[in-house]
């Protein structure tokens, strides 16, 4: 898993192609309401930094609903963002996204740049958890909000188990299928598995200095929106 992380933007870019329609189709376009109620529970700024931007679907969002005069986004995924970089053109947002290469634990960035700082499904594929949460930290000024929106694990043993068959077989086979990259699916798998959700995971953000953590479960626990203030 670790080593996996290590070369995360090469297997991000191999199922570039077929991320979006995937994502889309086996949440049953859940995961567009999961955004929106995600960015609805922020505050407007200025300057917005997009970790994990990928093909900018959050960064749309954040634009659609008039929460950033300015969104910059970063990722180790060329092949992600030159789809997000489309998307957002077609759009009409283009002069307001700035899209960068690079690692979430090393931004190029100065402390205290952004307003907002947003992720949505990219932490639990960082190397470190704990040095991306902290570049997080000192990038966003004092007062300005975190949100990051991921994966979690139902408490329902019914839903759970459920869960568990769709990502255990299900979602691989299903990947392997449209995108031709079954290893890749099974590693989407693994890494939600691996991803200490809930009270687990407002630790780290504690852990990181954030305060005024809330952590709202959606859709039976199957992903969380984690809010903090720095």
């Amino acid at each position: 898993m670790d080593n996996e992380k290590q070369h995360i933007g090469q297997l991000f870019d191999r199922i570039a192609g077929t991320y979006d329609g995937l994502n889309h189709l086996l949440s049953l376009n859940i995961d567009k309401r999961w955004r929106r109620r995600a960015i609805r529970m922020l505050k407007p700024a200025e300057q917005v930094l997009d970790v994990a931007i990928g093909t900018a679907d959050l960064t749309i969002e954040i634009l659609r609903q008039g929460k950033a005069q300015h969104v910059t986004g970063i990722d180790l995924s060329h092949g992600m963002m030159a789809i997000g970089e489309q998307k957002v053109a077609k759009r009409g947002y283009a002069p307001q996204v700035q899209f960068d290469y690079g690692s979430a634990q090393q931004m190029p960035y100065a402390n205290a740049s952004f307003d907002t700082v947003t992720c949505a499904y990219g932490v639990r594929n960082f190397a470190n958890m704990d040095e991306g949460l902290s570049e997080m930290y000192r990038v966003l000024r004092t007062g300005g909000e975190l949100m990051v929106l991921e994966f979690s694990y139902p408490t329902n043993p019914v839903i759970r188990w459920g869960y568990d068959l769709y990502f255990t077989h299900l979602l691989p086979f299903i990947g392997n299928l449209f995108s031709r990259d079954k290893g890749a699916y099974s590693y989407l798998n693994r890494s939600v598995k691996n991803f200490p959700y809930g009270e687990a995971f407002c630790q780290h953000l504690r852990k990181a200095g954030f305060t005024q953590i809330k952590a709202t479960p959606l859709t039976f626990g199957i992903s969380t929106i984690y809010t903090a203030v720095k």
